[in-house]
């Protein structure tokens, strides 16, 4: 496989430049802020950890909370994996092979489309930006061969922040069921939206070769623990996909279990807080971008925390946000890291994301770079 660009700009940039204003996640807590939102007894069951190895499926009682956030799942249709990136790789191992296609929306996070083409034929469905980044349904219909097995989609969006139209979405379930096609759906910003009534159902909750993927990493915040989940009625996917787990990381951390167990019965208040913050931030990027018409197209999508802005100034898109970053330390991901091997992706679009703190800093940041280079 390639390498997986985004992550390698960011082993780069991540940690050395001073505004990170392309977090993917939303801002993060201590360790002392998540254990006060902890219940007595979780508290305590958490101080008297014992640090053996843990069930490869996942804490029965974590699985128990995961569910609880599904509308029709039980503790037995979840299975844990190490964060969602394990999750993604063990699904396209398990559910492909060298006799299948899969189709992958585009743009994407590339593992979605760089693993299956490492298994398989791939065909990419171009998300249109004309249309708000939404997926045309006629053209994934389209794309099926008589060996096409999985379908995968990630809404809300990474990078654009777009989020599926119910009617389409419900259009794209139909269309799997018919073809008894797998549905593997990226739904890891699932709850910070801007409207709640665009808020999509969770595709395993619809349908039964469908598989959702989630994580503790986006909207709560909480990479540093390492836990995602996947939810399937299909059982016997799930089985496989556990004994391929165990070739990876066998088991999650016990810690991290507990501590993703105390944020999730804690999720009401998070992910109010992190709503919150977005909104906050959204008002401080349409004032920033309001001010530069001339250098910048800005449509935020209606879910996430990133956006997928268009630069429309001098030079490359992707050399600006390498002057930027080496200039001001101001981190912006460029165009070249949303390259895919299935279709043209924009070469004048960077993302940037807006669920840190602190993005006033950055932006000041932003501003004084534009103003030195006389781009303002």
């Amino acid at each position: 496989m390639r390498d997986f660009a985004l992550e390698t700009y960011l082993s780069k940039w991540e940690f050395t430049a001073r505004h990170h204003l392309t977090a993917s996640d939303m801002e993060s807590m201590s360790l002392s802020q998540l254990l006060t939102l902890a219940e007595p007894a979780d508290r305590k069951a958490f101080d008297k950890l014992w640090l053996g190895y843990s069930e490869t499926y996942g804490l029965p009682d974590l699985r128990r909370e995961i569910a609880a956030t599904y509308e029709t799942a039980n503790p037995e249709d979840i299975l844990c994996f190490a964060g969602a990136e394990e999750g993604i790789y063990a699904a396209m191992r398990v559910l492909l092979d060298d006799h299948a296609h899969a189709i992958v929306v585009v743009p994407n996070y590339q593992a979605a489309e760089t693993i299956p083409l490492s298994i398989c034929a791939v065909t990419g469905v171009a998300l249109d930006p004309r249309d708000g980044w939404s997926l045309d349904v006629d053209q994934v219909r389209a794309a099926i061969r008589p060996n096409t097995r999985l379908i995968s989609i990630n809404f809300p969006n990474n990078p654009t922040g777009a989020v599926l139209a119910r009617d389409r979405f419900e259009s794209l379930v139909a269309l799997c069921r018919l073809h008894g096609i797998y549905l593997f759906s990226d739904e890891v910003y699932r709850g910070i939206e801007r409207d709640a009534d665009r808020r999509l159902p969770q595709a395993a909750d619809l349908y039964e070769r469908a598989l959702s993927l989630g994580v503790m990493s986006k909207a709560y915040g909480l990479p540093g623990l390492r836990i995602g989940w996947i939810m399937t009625k299909d059982h016997a996917i799930l089985q496989r996909m556990e004994r391929y787990k165990h070739y990876l990381s066998i088991c999650n951390a016990g810690p991290s279990e507990w501590l993703a167990l105390i944020a999730l019965k804690a999720r009401q208040r998070i992910l109010h807080h992190n709503r919150t913050r977005v909104a906050a931030n959204l008002a401080l990027l349409d004032r920033f971008f309001a001010d530069y018409p001339h250098l910048f197209e800005w449509q935020p999508g209606e879910g996430g925390c990133v956006a997928y802005p268009r630069y429309t100034g001098p030079g490359t898109a992707d050399q600006f946000c390498e002057d930027l970053v080496v200039d001001a330390g101001v981190l912006l991901l460029p165009p070249k890291v949303y390259h895919s091997e299935l279709l043209a992706t924009p070469r004048d679009r960077f993302r940037i994301g807006f669920g840190r703190a602190n993005l006033d800093a950055g932006l000041s940041a932003f501003r004084a770079y534009l103003a030195r280079h006389r781009l303002s």
